[in-house]
């Protein structure tokens, strides 16, 4: 008995060490690399001996293009994000069945024992009813500026960027990475998110307000599918 409550036991804290450190809280934190801005390096500069203080290829056109298009340039993000999925499932099923066996007969007279008549009857019934209805909606409106990060070779621009708002019950952060088209930038360097392709959205944030919409370590657990 003693070896059965041992085992028990041990599978009981095992349990409840992979669900702790399973769900050990990410804490978000400002500057990570993945969103951080991207400082181009400095490059020096080509004088070509002319003889002249002007330089051509540093000059600023009237008609030159400010659209951003290199590491580093500055993009304004305007966040215009909706969704909304709804789903609705009825089900119906059931089954009926029964059947009869008459007495028997036996020179006109029915068959009985102990006076009984010999006859048997059975009847089954099964019915299941489910319905299951969802309705979710989303909503993000805001913008986020963001830098270029990498120029590809078809002139597609990685961009990543993130804002982080200090309140007095914690941090939220919005956070934004994805490849855009330089066609797509409109003349003061905004873009719509919808057309940033392959983009990550993350909106949360850290703080007692963040940390009471969590559940924790042994209410996850209770509700994994670790718990027999």
């Amino acid at each position: 008995m003693r070896k059965h409550i041992t085992v028990i036991s041990a599978v009981v804290i095992a349990g409840l060490s992979l669900a702790g450190c399973s769900s050990t809280p990410y804490t978000p934190k400002p500057d990570d690399p993945a969103f951080a801005p991207v400082i181009p390096s400095l490059s020096e500069r080509q004088l070509e001996p002319n003889g002249s203080i002007f330089q051509e290829s540093y000059a600023n056109s009237l008609y030159s293009d400010v659209k951003a298009h290199s590491v580093g340039d500055i993009i304004t993000v305007e966040l215009a994000e909706s969704t909304r999925a709804q789903k609705r499932a009825t089900t119906q099923q059931g089954k009926d069945s029964s059947f009869n066996i008459g007495t028997p007969t036996l020179g006109g007279s029915a068959l009985a024992v102990a006076g009984y008549p010999l006859s048997a009857s059975m009847s089954s019934g099964n019915e299941f009813d489910g319905q299951a209805n969802t309705n979710q909606s989303n909503s993000l409106q805001g913008s986020i500026t963001v830098s270029v990060a990498q120029v590809l070779a078809n002139g597609n621009l990685l961009v990543q960027g993130e804002k982080w708002i200090m309140l007095n019950t914690g941090e939220e952060y919005v956070r934004i990475s994805g490849m855009i088209r330089p066609q797509d930038i409109s003349s003061d360097n905004r873009i719509a998110s919808n057309r940033v392709a392959n983009s990550r959205i993350y909106y949360g944030g850290t703080g007692d307000f963040a940390n009471t919409q969590t559940r924790g370590w042994l209410s996850k657990f209770f509700n994994s599918p670790w718990m027999p």
